[in-house]
Parts: C-alpha cells; structure tokens; sequence
C-alpha cells in the first residue's frame, strides 16, 4: 500500500508538535478512541514495533464475539514510552499479554489504545509516567538538553519571516507546504534545522579535542573539532566543523557541505555554499543552552541571518534512538 505524501506529512507534522508539547497520558492519542468504550482484551503478541512515529503493539485475540482477529494497540513515541518505563525488549513476539485501553469509535476496527500492558509472566507496565531525575546543571555544554520554546524563542514549523532571500530561496518559501518535509521519507536535514528540531541533543566530550552532537531519534552524529589544523574529509549535510572555547562560549565554525533539502531551515533548502557560525553560551545556572546562529548562503540568502536558538537541560540518560519507517507511519495512520 502506498500512503499519500499528504497523509505522511500529516503524521510528521503531528508528531512534532506532540513532541514539543510532551504527551502526559495515553488520553492524548488519536480522537479515533472511544474514551467512555474501555475493555480489557488479551492474545499472543505478533509484532512490537518500537519505532517512529507511535510504539505499536499487533496481538492476535479473541473480539467481543470470540473470533480471533489482529488486533493494533496504539501507545506514544519512543522517548514518550521510555519515560513510562518500557523499552524496546519490554514485549517480544509470542509473548503472551492481556492489555486494557479504549476501543477504536468503530467498533468493527481491531484498534485500541493502551492504558496498561501485563505480561504472561505477571509483569505489569503502564502509561504513567516515571518519576524524573534530578537535573544536574551543566559546567562545560556537556549533557542532554532539549529545545525550550519559552521566553520568545519558538517553534519553526513554517518557514522564517522577513529573511533576506535570494529569489530563489523566496520562490521556496512562496510553493512551501509540510508535504515538502524530508522527515517524509525519513530524511534529516544537516545544520541548523537539524539543531532546532525538537529532539533532545546529547553533548559529550570524546577527548579534549572533539564534542560529539548526538540528535535523539537522528542516527548521525555531529563532531566538533577543537583541532583547528584537521584537514576536512568529502563534503556532507553536516560539514566539517571546528570550534574554540572564548570567554565562556563554544564557538563553531562550519563548512563543507552539500545541497541540502531544508538545510537552511523549515521550507529553505541550503547549497554547498553554505556556512555556519553558531556561538553556544550557558546560562548562569548551567540549566539552558543558547546558541545564536549565522547563515551564509549566497544560493538562497541575499545576506548572512542570525538568529537564536535555546534549549534546557534535561536529566542525563541514555539517547533513545528508534527507526523511522514508512510501515511504522501507515500504523500510525490507521489511527485516523
């Protein structure tokens, strides 16, 4: 089955913005669930899909009249279920379990939510959320940090208004629509729009030379030389960057990229003209990160842009990582 563009945008679209909203109880799952329809079913676990965009249970059991059916259980992302506690071995393919959760609105779809899970062997998980560990603050940028839209810093679903573009970059920002979104097929950009997603990043120190960005649910890894004599490899979408610490920032200097499909930012594409400088401070307390970045691309800016950008510290923890594909993003549509 081949999913509309649209419908795949869709679904990108909404995750995001679930995403940065954070998902508090399974009651904030699609509006196909019957909320006063909640039953208690059980089967054999057939699937367990722990990617991009939901976490999906395929059980095979018995409907209301006895016959055994398929049933699809819908939870939340990823990063939302391992705050709940579950991982991606949590349930394997034969397991047996018994679940609770609201029924789809109609009552012939083999659709549920989820409100808890118990497996054959007595354990049992659930939607709460687990309690958070304490925040560290960080001294050196180093920690997992995610994006923080308060304070007059915002979302970017749409392109940026009033930028200095090129007419070709205005002409992308005239014809833009979310269907354009590489995420669609599974793309991720390179810097900056790979910096403001909101996925948390992972900051860490390799050696007293390098800083490696790891994105959340984003395979690629950034490194950041501290060396400034390293000879760039081939060009990629996140170039080569070099970097040095003055009076209390990480400042960063990159080049070397090739064209990029909403390199620049949200509906702006980037050339390999492309150049960065992003100037990372933290705030007094250790608990936010800010970065104001400058774009050169003279392919779609008539000028260099800066703008800001921040994020909060969060509790240090592994980085969740999870595939993103088109089978997942049909599970997820069959929500609605």
């Amino acid at each position: 089955m081949t999913i509309p563009s649209r419908q795949l945008s869709r679904a990108v679209l909404i995750l995001s913005t679930l995403f940065a909203a954070g998902l508090a109880s399974a009651h904030h799952s699609h509006s196909n669930l019957n909320l006063e329809d909640v039953r208690t079913y059980n089967g054999v676990v057939t699937r367990y899909s722990w990617t991009m965009p939901h976490v999906f249970l395929k059980v095979k059991g018995p409907d209301e009249s006895g016959d055994i059916v398929e049933y699809s259980v819908e939870m939340v992302h990823p990063p939302g279920m391992a705050k709940r506690g579950w991982s991606r071995k949590t349930f394997q393919p034969g397991d047996r379990i018994t679940w609770q959760g609201p029924h789809d609105r109609n009552i012939n779809r083999h659709f549920t939510g989820l409100t808890w899970a118990e497996r054959g062997d007595g354990e049992r998980f659930d939607m709460e959320e687990t309690a958070e560990a304490d925040v560290v603050p960080s001294t050196d940028f180093t920690g997992l940090w995610k994006r923080s839209d308060v304070g007059g810093f915002k979302p970017h679903y749409r392109p940026p208004e009033g930028w200095p573009l090129s007419a070709r970059g205005q002409k992308l920002v005239d014809n833009f629509h979310q269907d354009q979104n590489p995420m669609v097929t599974c793309g991720n950009p390179g810097p900056p729009k790979s910096m403001i997603v909101p996925y948390p990043v992972m900051i860490t120190r390799r050696d007293d030379d390098t800083y490696i960005f790891e994105r959340e649910l984003m395979r690629d890894v950034r490194v950041i030389h501290l060396d400034q004599d390293l000879v760039p490899g081939e060009p990629t979408k996140l170039g080569h960057s070099v970097a040095r610490l003055e009076d209390g920032q990480l400042i960063v200097d990159t080049s070397n990229f090739v064209a990029d499909k909403w390199g620049t930012h949200t509906g702006i594409d980037s050339s390999r003209q492309k150049h960065l400088i992003e100037r990372f401070s933290l705030s007094d307390d250790g608990l936010f990160l800010t970065a104001e970045i400058t774009i050169t691309d003279p392919v779609y800016l008539t000028e260099p842009v800066t703008f800001s950008h921040r994020w909060k510290k969060l509790a240090d923890r592994e980085v969740i990582q999870a595939p993103c594909t088109l089978e997942s993003a049909k599970l997820y549509l069959e929500g609605g």
